[in-house]
């Protein structure tokens, strides 16, 4: 079969498609031909060695994808071949076939299309648990999404303001405003031509923010923890200012200063919370994943919720892929057809 096998770190340039034998189906685990993968930043970061979680290399990256089941092994109970679904995993994705535990197979929507169903379950459930399991996301939270044009912002602007809150976002081009805005967000604000402090700041008259979905890092981490008010819960899903060359002593030092960071002295006299969130162990959590996957969905199809395809890319552009999202300019989701 055809896929991108990752040998070693690198540019765009790494990437590149290579013949490999299917992998081996064994009991408890299922078959799924892909149709469409999902694109995730951390998938930037793994491709650059950057990311933490990645397997040991080599490796087929790709955390997410919509396909159809081709094949299940001893003890897959109710999952009958051809049945559309969408894929979760660690890696594996980036491939015509992929081979997965029964557990990381969630069902496919109906009314979506190939491209929505690769976009959503990363995306939504980081939102989800980020907003909803961690911060207990109530309609008279205030808050503010940073990088609030991509995937994960685009999904968590949906449920926020599905919860009935005032919603803040932040991105640096006007087009990307404009997505923010039919989104439902109330304001948008460009961080490149102001600073998002100070234009909340003037906006709540003073007022800071009840809840932050952080994914930068440095100084745009430290400024949104200011913003924080009393009760105040803020949750880092990401680094995306991180940016480490082992061959440049500069970068170490700018990473090390960038990586967010609390005083748990100061949280307390403001009666503040800050978190984390990494959806992996929910994949060693079937029961809980269940759980999350179950409210999430019954909850975005009450309110009619879709991921955003901002771009779609031929299998064989992956590379092209990858450089749009390390550029920052892409839009909501990007996926990859087969």
């Amino acid at each position: 079969m055809k896929a991108y096998v990752l040998n070693k770190t690198g540019n765009v340039d790494v990437l590149k498609i290579t013949e490999v034998k299917p992998p081996l189906l064994r009991s408890g685990e299922v078959r799924v031909r892909i149709q469409t993968i999902g694109l995730n930043y951390a998938e930037i970061q793994s491709r650059k060695g950057l990311y933490g979680w990645a397997p040991k290399r080599p490796y087929i990256p790709g955390m997410e994808a919509f396909g159809t089941i081709e094949e299940v092994g001893e003890n897959v109970p109710d999952l009958p071949t051809g049945k559309p679904v969408i894929v979760v995993g660690q890696s594996g994705c980036y491939a015509e076939e992929v081979v997965v535990s029964a557990a990381q197979i969630l069902p496919a929507f109906e009314h979506f299309s190939p491209a929505e169903n690769a976009a959503f379950a990363v995306q939504f459930m980081t939102a989800w648990v980020a907003l909803v399991e961690i911060c207990r996301l109530r309609s008279s939270d205030r808050v503010l999404i940073q990088a609030a044009a991509g995937g994960v912002g685009t999904a968590a602007i949906q449920l926020a303001k599905s919860h009935g809150c005032e919603v803040f976002g932040t991105a640096s081009q006007a087009s990307k405003l404009d997505l923010i805005r039919s989104l439902g967000a109330d304001h948008a604000i460009n961080y490149a031509t102001e600073d998002f402090s100070d234009s909340i700041r003037n906006t709540t008259r003073g007022a800071g923010v009840d809840i932050v979905l952080e994914v930068v890092g440095g100084e745009v981490f430290r400024k949104s923890m200011a913003l924080l008010n009393p009760f105040g819960r803020l949750v880092v899903i990401g680094f995306a200012s991180l940016n480490l060359n082992k061959l440049n002593p500069w970068s170490w030092w700018k990473t090390w200063r960038d990586i967010p960071r609390v005083k748990i002295n100061d949280m307390a006299t403001a009666s503040q919370v800050v978190g984390a969130s990494h959806l992996g162990y929910l994949l060693q959590d079937a029961e809980r994943m269940n759980r999350v996957w179950t409210d999430l969905t019954v909850f975005s199809l009450k309110h009619k919720l879709k991921p955003v395809i901002g771009h779609e890319y031929r299998f064989d552009e992956m590379p092209a892929a990858h450089a749009l999202m390390e550029s920052r300019k892409s839009m909501g989701k990007i996926v990859v057809h087969l």
